[in-house]
């Protein structure tokens, strides 16, 4: 079966044919950095690199780039209230998104390039695009240059809008434009702004638009034509429809696919520090939730549907997830942890259509049951396969519980190993008191144990605990 996306340009569901076989391109909308992320911004992250973990269990040779916007209005507006330069800022919030990413198991991207490193890719596009005929340098003196919004036909193709029925671009003064329409490619520097936010250009000390530094990355680390653009449905308009006119019309193919993921939102309103809701990774940490369950949360839903944040649904995600886990611990006792297994048919069939993870997951909960079933059965030849199948599922999805970046590693390995000797330490104590039919001392041990979060279950080979709540 042939993978199948849904191309928000075509406004349907098609096969996907690289544009050249056995390699993808594909270049993903990442942060703006005036602000650390919230969970909203990683639900990105994780939606592209499960189609990228797809894409290369399908042993396809993928370039994935994922762009970093350190130079915008925003982050100007930041510098200026906390006194910092506006490069510290995007920094320390890169590190922080860099760390959020890793602790989500999500790959790091081929390229990430910033925004401030590809001026000069950015003024030889504008250069070609006032040349064609395109573009303007405003006459008001400012410095800015803009998109001639009426000198390409096809505007709005990608959103489905008419350019009749739009407003402003809002990312300028409109004196400096022919068209309110017309959208910035290149800013001029203005007094009120910081003085090392400039760099020097044909059109005078100025700074990039939003919109020309992708159009600019793709073509520098993908080429003219590449095969999926990605980002939240947000940006398709103005940021996408802006990425597509300006690239179509400087001679670009640009991409061949546009694959938006849904917005992660509370209460029915976008997360976003700028309306108070934005809740970030220490905060899902404080509800007892770890980075692996917030994963599943995101992978379990449609890459392109909307998820309503809510305390109750993430629980549950972590329950659901909990109970797989407790699954691959118990058979991995059993039976060791084995190689991945061959991906059940059902589960890939799913896939292949447009990453629908949710028929995908019920195939795995099938799985689960049979591989259950055979556990209590002691069908050891039907807990192996069931267990290299259910592996090789949670690793396409970034969820496998014995990843080595769930397990851990350095400090964190010493520190598993106290908890472990601690442990075993409290359960001898209990086997004891349980030998000499101490029944309350026993009682007493296995609920300190839960009231630390430590959950034991008396199975025929022996006591076993686990981290969380018992179902």
């Amino acid at each position: 079966m042939t993978l199948r996306l849904y191309d928000t340009a075509t406004r349907s569901v098609r096969d996907f044919v690289p544009r050249e076989a056995g390699k993808v391109g594909i270049y993903l909308c990442g942060l703006t950095l005036q602000s650390p992320p919230h969970i909203g911004h990683l639900r990105s992250g994780v939606n592209y690199d499960v189609l990228r973990r797809w894409l290369l269990a399908a042993g396809y040779e993928v370039t994935f780039v994922r762009n970093l916007t350190d130079i915008d209005d925003k982050i100007l507006v930041k510098a200026g209230e906390q006194g910092r330069p506006f490069w510290s800022i995007a920094y320390a919030n890169e590190l922080i998104l860099a760390e959020s990413y890793r602790a989500l198991n999500v790959l790091a991207p081929t390229y990430e390039p910033r925004a401030t490193g590809h001026i000069p890719e950015m003024h030889e596009l504008i250069t070609k695009l006032i040349a064609d005929g395109h573009a303007y340098p405003a006459t008001d003196g400012s410095g800015d240059v803009y998109f001639d919004v009426a000198s390409w036909p096809a505007y709005g193709s990608l959103s489905g809008q008419s350019p009749d029925a739009m407003q402003s671009a809002g990312d300028a003064p409109d004196r400096g434009k022919r068209d309110p329409r017309d959208f910035a490619l290149w800013k001029g520097a203005k007094p009120e702004e910081p003085a090392d936010a400039y760099w020097p250009s044909p059109w005078g000390l100025g700074r990039p638009g939003w919109h020309i530094e992708c159009s600019a990355m793709c073509w520098r680390y993908l080429g003219p034509e590449f095969d999926i653009h990605g980002g939240g449905l947000d940006l398709t308009f103005p940021h996408h429809e802006n990425e597509v006119a300006q690239s179509h019309a400087a001679g670009l193919p640009f991409a061949r696919y546009w694959v938006h993921h849904g917005l992660l939102s509370i209460g029915g309103a976008k997360m976003g520090k700028s309306a108070g809701n934005a809740l970030d990774l220490a905060y899902v940490d404080s509800l007892g939730v770890r980075p692996v369950e917030l994963r599943y949360y995101y992978a379990a839903a449609h890459y392109r549907s909307v998820i309503d944040y809510s305390e109750d649904a993430l629980h549950d995600a972590a329950t659901a997830y909990r109970r797989i886990e407790g699954f691959v611990q118990r058979a991995v006792e059993r039976v060791g942890a084995g190689q991945l297994g061959e991906l059940p048919s059902g589960f890939v069939a799913a896939m292949d259509e447009d990453l629908n993870t949710s028929a995908a997951l019920a195939v795995l909960q099938q799985q689960l049951r049979d591989g259950n079933t055979a556990l209590s059965t002691g069908d050891d030849v039907t807990v192996r396969t069931t267990l290299a199948a259910v592996r090789a599922m949670l690793d396409i999805l970034g969820v496998d519980p014995l990843d080595p970046a769930w397990t851990g590693g350095g400090r964190s390995d010493d520190l598993r190993a106290v908890v472990d000797s601690l442990i075993a330490l409290a359960l001898e104590q209990r086997a004891q008191a349980r030998g000499r039919k101490d029944w309350a001392a026993a009682d007493a041990v296995r609920d300190q144990l839960k009231l630390a979060g430590v959950v034991v279950e008396d199975t025929p080979q022996g006591p076993r605990w686990t981290i969380g709540e018992q179902d």
